[in-house]
C-alpha cells in the first residue's frame, strides 16, 4: 500500500502518532499482501475505514474475485478500525473472520467500507461491507480483534495484525 497519501485521518490521530515519530501511512497497511493485491486505504478512523482494491489480478480461475481476497481486503480494513480505536497503547490482533460472498466481481475496483459493532477496551469488531463499482453488495464480513497493550518486551510493535 506504498501510494496511500491520500489517506484521510483525523486531526486526533495525526497529532497522536506524529507525538511518537510513528509513520500513519506505514502503520495503517495491509503491509506487501496488500501492496501484491493493490488494496488502497483512503479514510481512516475508528468510526470508519474505507479502502478499495482491484478485482483484477484477485480472481479465481473462474475469473471471479476470489473470496480469500475479499478476506484480505475486509480484514485489513477493520483491523486498522481497531488500531485506531485501540490507539497508540494497543495493538490489534485479529481473533475471528467470517466473510459472506453474495455475489461475484469480474473487473473493476471493489469498495470496503468498515463501521464498528463494538468497540471496547479489549476487543473491537467491525463490520465490513465489500461492494462494486455499481453499489452492489459482494461481500459481507465482520472481524474481532484482540487490542493487546503493547509490551516492548514481547516483540510486538503499535500496529501489528494477526
Amino acid at each position: 500500500m506504498g501510494e496511500q497519501q491520500h489517506v484521510k485521518f483525523p486531526q486526533e490521530v495525526i497529532d497522536e502518532y506524529a507525538a511518537l515519530g510513528v509513520d500513519l501511512q506505514a502503520l495503517f497497511s495491509a503491509g506487501h499482501l496488500g501492496t501484491r493485491m493493490g488494496v488502497q486505504i483512503t479514510e481512516a478512523s475508528a468510526e470508519k475505514v474505507v479502502g478499495t482494491m482491484p478485482v483484477e489480478g484477485n480472481t479465481q480461475p473462474y475469473g471471479l474475485l476470489h473470496g480469500g481476497a475479499s478476506a484480505v481486503l475486509a480484514e485489513t480494513l477493520g483491523s486498522v478500525g481497531s488500531m485506531l480505536h485501540g490507539g497508540s497503547s494497543k495493538i490489534a490482533v485479529g481473533v475471528d473472520l467470517n466473510c459472506t460472498h453474495h455475489r461475484g466481481a469480474r473487473s473493476g475496483l471493489v469498495t470496503g467500507v468498515a463501521t464498528p459493532v463494538h468497540r471496547g477496551r479489549s476487543t473491537a469488531t467491525y463490520e465490513i461491507v465489500i461492494s462494486d463499482e455499481e453499489g452492489r453488495r459482494v461481500c459481507t464480513a465482520r472481524l474481532t480483534c484482540l487490542l493487546r497493550d503493547v509490551n516492548p518486551g514481547d516483540g510486538a510493535h503499535v500496529g501489528a495484525t494477526a
